[in-house]
């Protein structure tokens, strides 16, 4: 019996010690899944969310769409100084635990960096650089378009800035400031130094442009209802004023204007002028003579409602930002529409209270957004680009016809001999090309 005792008890201890064997390996496994399962959550936790820039193929945002000839295409945007390279992340040390740092957070030393919060005015430099009046920061933003490194020209730096809007650059990169708390236009010599003020009969500058063949300045005063043209070389002399005063903003008249703010020009000299609570465009020649109007209130294409930025292309065609429709159209001179492109959103190519626009030599357009804090970057396609490019496609579905065509049955016909002159391109065609912009004209549809 003792012997029978001793056996069911080591029989026992054997049993126990195998469930507790049992027991350690399930708590080893599932300490060991539970701590994958944690680590996998982290990693998922630390990696971050991708950025919709880095999804979209920017390449593939164009106006109009396929397979329509492109003659919009988007770039890029800026909004705000470009951060410094950081270094890899490290382990924290144990003082930084200390302190509450979690591992691989920095504790910054660094200044905050500059951004855009309510861009409005545009130039473009010789060296390629893009200006922004920013009216919050009170600072002109200069960024390189290439590697988006930023300088500044600051208030009580620089200079002494009030309310900033409206910027024009000459062909010597003399650059023009408006400022409309200060009631005076600077002008920056190409080193950013102030050379010059004017004063004379302005009270709310704001859109600005410069005929640098005729070196006249123009400045729009929504404050007066006027466009005043300057002398843009020293003195500056005020040489006349276009539309009339005092009035209240109520003037509808060709001619006049209310609350006009912002101004372009054209390689002509015709004066392009946003007439904003009008809801229209006025033209006018160099010597301020009305010429014609285009646009009226509303939300169709080819309506306006608060237009605002304007700007000429080098084929002439008149580039307009709404600012409640938050969209560009872009106009032949005599008012035609062409093609439009925007709309409400923060996507590249979509608008938030849209601006100002400014178009450069190299055909780059250039739009600014209050409430984004960014100016958005786009290409324009010349006429002449867009009909090499109609050229091109012709010739390819010619070439695919003729590898389809039966071989020769036998008979043979002499090209024609080549007269040695290559044949002119007509402006006719030139302007037809630009018909990719909207379509067919109307005239053409009739």
């Amino acid at each position: 019996m003792a012997m029978l005792s001793n056996e069911m008890n080591l029989n026992q201890r054997r049993a126990g010690a195998a469930v507790l064997v049992i027991g350690l390996t399930l708590a080893l496994l599932t300490t060991s899944a539970y701590g994958e399962k944690k680590k996998k959550k982290d990693l998922a936790a630390a990696k971050p969310k991708p950025n919709i820039m880095d999804i979209l193929d920017l390449s593939k945002i164009v106006w109009p769409n396929p397979p329509a000839i492109a003659r919009i295409r988007y770039l890029n945007y800026f909004c705000s100084q470009k951060p410094p390279e950081t270094s890899d992340t490290k382990k924290s040390k144990w003082m930084d635990r200390l302190a509450g740092v979690a591992v691989g957070e920095t504790i910054s030393t660094e200044k905050r960096l500059f951004q855009l919060v309510t861009p409005y005015g545009l130039a473009v430099d010789s060296k390629n650089r893009l200006y922004v009046a920013d009216s919050k920061v009170h600072a002109v933003f200069i960024f390189d378009t290439e590697t988006k490194n930023l300088e500044l020209i600051k208030n009580g730096v620089e200079a002494r800035f009030g309310l900033i809007t409206g910027l024009a650059m000459d062909d010597s990169d003399r650059l023009f400031v408006a400022d409309s708390e200060m009631r005076r236009v600077l002008i920056f010599d190409p080193k950013h130094t102030v050379e010059g003020s004017i004063s004379e009969g302005l009270a709310s500058p704001a859109g600005l442009a410069v005929d640098n063949e005729n070196r006249f300045l123009y400045v729009a005063d929504p404050e007066l209802d006027q466009v005043l043209v300057y002398d843009a070389d020293p003195p500056h002399k005020l040489l006349r004023k276009i539309g009339t005063p005092g009035k209240a903003h109520t003037l509808t008249a060709p001619g006049d204007f209310s609350k006009p703010t912002n101004v372009a020009v054209d390689k002509d000299g015709t004066v392009f002028v946003s007439d904003t609570f009008n809801d229209r465009v006025e033209v006018f020649d160099a010597d301020g003579k009305f010429i014609r109007t285009f646009g009226k209130p509303g939300d169709g294409p080819g309506y306006f409602a608060r237009p605002k930025g304007i700007a000429v292309d080098g084929d002439g065609h008149i580039w307009v930002a709404d600012g409640v429709q938050d969209r560009v159209q872009v106009f032949t001179p005599e008012g035609q529409l062409l093609i439009w492109m925007g709309g409400h959103g923060s996507y590249p190519g979509q608008f938030n209270a849209l601006a100002g626009i400014t178009i450069d030599k190299n055909n780059r357009v250039f739009t600014s957004e209050q409430y984004a804090g960014r100016v958005q970057m786009f290409r324009y396609v010349t006429d002449t680009e867009a009909l090499a490019e109609k050229g091109r496609r012709q010739d390819e579905e010619q070439k695919k016809a003729g590898d389809h065509k039966p071989a020769n049955s036998g008979s043979l016909k002499s090209a024609p001999a080549s007269s040695g002159k290559e044949p002119t391109v007509k402006a006719s065609k030139v302007r037809e090309a630009a018909t990719s912009l909207a379509g067919k004209s109307s005239a053409e549809r009739d």
